[in-house]
């Protein structure tokens, strides 16, 4: 047993993962009445980085900002303005596709008990009201964008206090880090217990019906990173992005994709980041920031479902009509993160610009529910990653203006 121990102890988390995942798809086609207990491991898997993640976030910025010197530039600005392009280039990506390739749905239920926003106005309406709301609160409703706020409240507040109390900080913030790698390397069971309870319940026929809608999502979000961000990289850094995409969806993707949570994926990219050399004052901001408001993949997975939406009810729409989705679905990506559900309960209200009524708008919530196994463990491996390739791009580029020599191949190998 303890040379078993040991075997699986040495093998990466990637393979304990993959093996993990083909036991629980094993057990869910062959008995899956008497191996139901195996559920439980992926509630508290899930569970646990649910509970870790917004007190990370708020330790994190808060010993960030406030471990900040006076006069140390940083690259914020650039970093921000690339999440910006980033994910309003991914919402016209999905525009793009969806005329394309049009696809139209079997529309189900399956959406109740939420309730999603009625307009653009009530949307950021939330936005502002969750900057300033309560922060036990914020953090009991593992609302991020209040977390965010506060922490850099907190943040600037404590930029005097005591070193001793800016170490006990980072201290906090170096054990809950900790505590998220111990959480990560459960990931093998819970994933099991995820990929057992989604095929015993819906059956691998429930995906395969709506195989094409999935094709289309994982298509626009392999195009968003093999694509669309080298693209935007070698326009800031003048070298084959290549090494440095790969790296990123190499540590942090291929994490993401089976956690499914960007903000427990922070300890992985803040790694990812240390380990290119980069300025911990900007990447130690950045990927916090990047995992509330980087969304990428949600701004695909709303483009993507409205428009199947039309063309299944036969809406003529055009192309002007389209991009002004593409804009709307950027803002509602960012808006998403503090939501349960995701970008999936913005779909009604990307459908309302065509005028779809709410009850339809919700099947079609209903259907993201079903194809969520796949689509959301993408959405999440897209939006961390880019969070650490921006990051990098940002800082890779500042060293190309100060005439410093930027080896990626050799910073990324």
């Amino acid at each position: 047993m303890k040379k078993l121990m040991n075997m699986w102890n040495q093998m990466s988390l990637v393979v304990r993962i993959i093996i993990g995942l083909l036991i629980g798809i094993t057990l869910a086609l062959t008995i899956p009445e008497q191996a139901k207990f195996i559920v439980i491991f992926g509630s508290l898997f899930v569970g646990a980085l649910k509970a870790i993640a917004p007190i990370l976030v708020l330790f994190l910025v808060m010993g960030a900002i406030s471990q900040h010197k006076a006069g140390h530039k940083t690259n914020m600005k650039n970093i921000v303005a690339l999440y910006a392009l980033g994910t309003l280039f991914s919402g016209f990506v999905g525009v793009i596709a969806s005329f394309a390739f049009p696809l139209t749905l079997t529309l189900v239920s399956g959406a109740q008990n939420v309730t999603p926003p009625s307009g653009v106005v009530e949307v950021l309406r939330s936005l502002l009201l969750n900057l300033v709301d309560n922060p036990v609160k914020a953090l009991f409703n593992a609302n991020y964008i209040g977390i965010l706020s506060w922490a850099c409240v907190l943040g600037f507040a404590l930029k005097n206090a005591a070193t001793s109390t800016k170490s006990m900080i980072l201290n906090f913030s170096d054990a809950l880090s900790q505590v998220v790698v111990w959480v990560i390397g459960f990931a093998p069971l819970g994933i099991m217990g995820l990929v057992f309870d989604a095929i015993a319940t819906n059956g691998l026929g429930a995906l395969a019906s709506y195989g094409k809608l999935l094709i289309l999502l994982v298509s626009c979000m392999v195009f968003v990173v093999l694509i669309m961000n080298p693209i935007i990289v070698y326009i800031c850094i003048r070298q084959n992005p290549y090494p440095l995409v790969f790296r990123c969806l190499k540590d942090s993707g291929i994490t993401a994709f089976f956690t499914r949570s960007s903000a427990a994926n922070i300890p992985v990219n803040m790694k990812l980041c240390e380990s290119l050399g980069l300025d911990k004052d900007t990447y130690s901001v950045s990927i916090p920031l990047g995992s509330t408001v980087n969304m990428a993949g949600a701004a695909v997975t709303i483009s993507v479902l409205t428009l199947a939406a039309v063309h299944t009810l036969g809406i003529n729409v055009d192309f002007p009509t389209a991009l002004i989705l593409s804009v709307l679905s950027a803002v509602c990506a960012a808006g998403a993160s503090g939501v349960s559900g995701g970008s999936l309960l913005l779909i009604p209200l990307a459908c309302s610009l065509f005028g779809i009524p709410n009850d339809i708008a919700m099947q079609v919530v209903g259907v993201g529910f079903i194809v969520a196994v796949v689509q959301d463990s993408c959405e999440t491996a897209v939006n961390s990653s880019t969070d650490a390739l921006f990051t990098a791009a940002a800082e890779f580029a500042k060293w190309r203006k100060e005439g410093k020599e930027i080896i990626i191949n050799k910073k990324v190998a």
